[in-house]
């Protein structure tokens, strides 16, 4: 038998394999540390160290995950329709300018917790319009969304420095972005909750995105598992011949999938343009939606695997920025090479340990 049909508990397909890569990808990166002359036991407890060490690291590492969680987000739900997103980081520079426009609008006149859920669906909507057209050109002629995804993320990005620069942009002003929000169009920093534990989170931007991206996470659980159209999602993405049969629309499926997943990914720009930097500047999605999808996979296209895998990602981020301070010969190019490694061992290679960990579990359960 083929030790790729051969099934295995959850405890092992979720949690066993992928800490057994993690673990994979650490010992990589540790030799390649050692190569270039440093410790690699001292580079992983000053990594630690900086990511959650304290109120301020673990503020930062916080706020680096839940960009993560929400482009994560984005590219499970897309993946369980059998559709492969990768435009969520175009997606989120259009949910910004949705988000800004509402806090432009509302930040004189309303407080945050009022603006809030209008910049929530103006993120949201901007987003799922944007992915609207490729969800469209795949659903009605057959254009691959990988394909459509990419060339979109290119035109939003450029799109966004247009009306930075000649539209959105305070006159007189030589930086390319928005006025600063009052205080109506900011969401509020987290710092009570870093307090509960004894801390203080000082100047890291941790916001209430925070907690909308938890319930976006609790919100996508329902609709993939607890909902008809998750259902029917489901059955796409496992078989599109299947899924003809059984009646259900492919057009109109792969459309409502896509727009949420655009929309996912637009409420990503929530936390760094309404709760850190406080107005819309360029490039400030700054790489999430394409961390989003290292994100989602090694996470299992699950709201909670993605939780605690964005949080990893958020700790190679914030340690990773305190290792390359503290050890000048780790520079940030050699973070990206770690961050890379985690990548192609719980992603690209994350059935790599299976076959051994199938020989080894028919073993046991026979003796």
């Amino acid at each position: 038998m083929s030790t790729a049909s051969v099934p295995l508990p959850n405890w092992i397909n979720y949690a066993l394999l992928p800490l057994i890569n993690l673990t994979l990808a650490f010992l990589v990166s540790g030799l390649v540390v050692w190569i270039i002359g440093e410790n690699p036991w001292e580079a992983l407890k000053l990594m630690i160290e900086g990511a959650l060490g304290s109120g301020e690291g673990i503020g930062f590492t916080l706020f680096y995950a839940t960009s993560f969680i929400f482009t994560g987000l984005s590219v499970a739900v897309a993946y369980h329709a059998g559709l492969f997103n990768i435009g969520s980081e175009g997606q989120a520079y259009l949910g910004g300018l949705g988000a800004a426009l509402a806090a432009l609008a509302l930040d004189h006149y309303m407080p945050w917790y009022v603006t809030m859920p209008f910049a929530i669906m103006a993120a949201a909507l901007f987003g799922a319009a944007w992915a609207f057209i490729p969800a469209w050109l795949q659903a009605k002629r057959g254009s691959h969304i990988v394909i459509t995804t990419i060339m979109f993320n290119f035109i939003g990005a450029a799109l966004m420095v247009y009306l930075l620069v000649n539209v959105l942009i305070v006159p007189g002003k030589m930086a390319p972005e928005t006025r600063t929000f009052l205080e109506g169009g900011q969401l509020p920093k987290l710092d009570w909750l870093i307090g509960m534990f004894g801390g203080t989170l000082g100047p890291a931007p941790f916001n209430v995105s925070f907690l909308i991206a938890l319930v976006m996470c609790v919100l996508v659980w329902v609709l993939i598992w607890r909902t008809k159209l998750g259902f029917e999602m489901r059955t796409l993405g496992i078989s599109r011949s299947a899924a003809a049969y059984a009646g259900i629309p492919y057009v109109k499926i792969v459309m409502i999938t896509m727009l949420i997943s655009g929309g996912l990914a637009g409420m990503m720009a929530l936390n760094p343009v309404l709760g850190a930097s406080a107005r819309l500047q360029v490039e400030f999605v700054a790489g999430a939606g394409f961390v989003g999808i290292a994100v989602s996979l090694m996470g299992r296209n699950h709201p909670l695997g993605i939780v605690l895998a964005a949080i990893l990602f958020g700790i190679l981020y914030q340690g990773g920025a305190w290792l390359s301070f503290d050890m000048p010969n780790i520079t940030r190019e050699m973070i990206v090479v770690i961050q890379g490694l985690v990548i192609l061992f719980a992603g690209a290679l994350e059935f790599m340990c299976r076959p051994m960990i199938v020989r080894i579990y028919l073993t046991l359960t026979k003796a």
